[in-house]
């Protein structure tokens, strides 16, 4: 009886912890502050939906917000008024304000309580509309029926697919408190995965984005756990003598590429996402480590100071034994932490520069290196699924921080919440 008590005080301790964690997220905001984005923006209209008013919140805030932060879009001033999806819109008019485009909507409730949200987009310029799509989803998905609208209109004005409907993790600390974060691409709608009073790093998303593996120091040592997002069910994917750290997916989500130190310095090994059928991939005197598959699921990036000093190889997937190891970057004389671009053509790593450590992005095929940052203290790069930005730790007036910025480093963003240690993000991958 004395044990079920002392559980019962555990259980509901831990309930009470994460209640406070939410409440906490539920008043945090993400800050946002964009830079860079220069003059030739295209201008866009997006008006009220009607009957958006009976909404929770407003859906056209989340789409409004979503193209000013894509670096490519502005908003055009278009009143409170409401336009639906079926108008015939005065296209001279529209013109006369500064609009290329038009979004306008409409929302509809259902009889199960869900919402069905229907929008339309217009060429002003060639006076013609470009479709729309319809959108239903329970009041709790309403943000996400906003990032899907404005992922379209990316789609159809740019011809690349949006991310705003994508996701993030993160890590939060607070003091000893360590919290694995789920939210937006904006960093809102923020809910925790995990909480320990021990480090949690190298957050990764499956390629299906229902997993997340990550590595934690819960037991008092580095072990890989996959953790599925919807249930909260997690296993252990490793936990071999020494150091378990830095999984990466293979895109097929059938296998990991991990770095173990069970076998005397750290080594880079494949196991299946069952946790079966390790195997070995490097063999020598160096540290291999942080292994990140390309894209294409022939071979694998990884770090090693075989050469001296850490660099980035790329050998097979079967490993060393098949054609060797082959040195990627030669321009900085320190490289770590290498993530491939989505289509396999960039390559970004963290590169000591004197004594700062900064974001660089190299052309894989030319070989030519650009600096993406002018921080001190970068970590952790991530792409975003469609290979557009990467999302990375830094700091900012001292504060630690998130920041976003295009390839081609014009624009960027900073993504802070007031008062948080924030670190270890991930990019999450479409969800189709």
């Amino acid at each position: 009886m004395k044990l079920v008590s002392i559980l019962k005080r555990v259980l509901a301790f831990v309930l009470l912890t994460n209640l406070m964690f939410v409440a906490t997220l539920a008043k945090a905001q993400m800050n946002i502050e964009i830079s860079g984005v220069g003059q030739s923006l295209f201008p866009i209209a997006v008006m009220r939906f009607t009957d958006e008013s009976k909404l929770p919140l407003r859906v056209t805030d989340i789409v409004r917000s979503d193209l000013a932060r894509s670096g490519a879009m502005r908003n055009v001033e278009s009143g409170g008024a409401e336009l639906g999806w079926d108008i015939k819109p005065d296209f001279r008019s529209w013109s006369a304000r500064g609009a290329d485009a038009l979004a306008v909507g409409g929302v509809n409730k259902l009889s199960d309580g869900r919402y069905e949200i229907r929008y339309r987009l217009f060429d002003i310029r060639k006076s013609e509309s470009l479709g729309g799509i319809v959108v239903t989803v329970t009041a709790d998905d309403l943000r996400l029926a906003g990032h899907k609208i404005a992922d379209d209109i990316i789609q159809k004005i740019l011809g690349e697919r949006g991310v705003f409907s994508t996701r993030l993790s993160y890590v939060i600390r607070s003091g000893k408190n360590n919290r694995l974060v789920i939210s937006d691409s904006d960093g809102e709608n923020a809910k925790p995965a995990l909480s320990s009073n021990e480090p949690i790093i190298s957050p990764v998303w499956s390629p299906d984005g229902r997993k997340v593996a990550y590595v934690s120091f819960e037991s008092r040592k580095p072990v890989i756990y996959v953790h599925e997002l919807a249930t909260g069910r997690r296993v252990v994917l490793s936990n071999q003598k020494g150091n378990n750290s830095a999984p990466a997916w293979s895109p097929d989500g059938r296998a990991l590429a991990i770095a173990l130190s069970k076998d005397g310095n750290t080594q880079i090994y494949r196991i299946n996402a069952d946790g079966t059928g390790l195997r070995r991939l490097t063999r020598g005197y160096s540290i291999d480590t942080e292994p990140q598959w390309a894209p294409d699921g022939k071979s694998i990036y990884f770090t090693s100071d075989r050469g001296g000093s850490p660099q980035i190889y790329r050998m097979s997937t079967e490993g060393e034994g098949d054609g060797g190891a082959q040195r990627i970057t030669f321009k900085l004389g320190f490289v770590t932490s290498p993530r491939i671009s989505p289509d396999g053509k960039n390559l970004v790593y963290i590169a000591r520069v004197g004594g700062a450590y900064r974001l660089h992005l190299q052309d894989l095929a030319s070989g030519e290196v650009m600096a993406l940052s002018d921080g001190n203290r970068d970590e952790t790069p991530t792409f975003a699924a469609n290979g557009r930005y990467v999302l990375f730790a830094a700091r900012s007036g001292g504060k630690p921080v998130l920041m976003a910025v295009s390839i081609d480093g014009k624009n960027k963003q900073i993504l802070s919440l007031p008062g948080a240690d924030i670190r270890e993000p991930a990019w999450g991958p479409f969800m189709d």
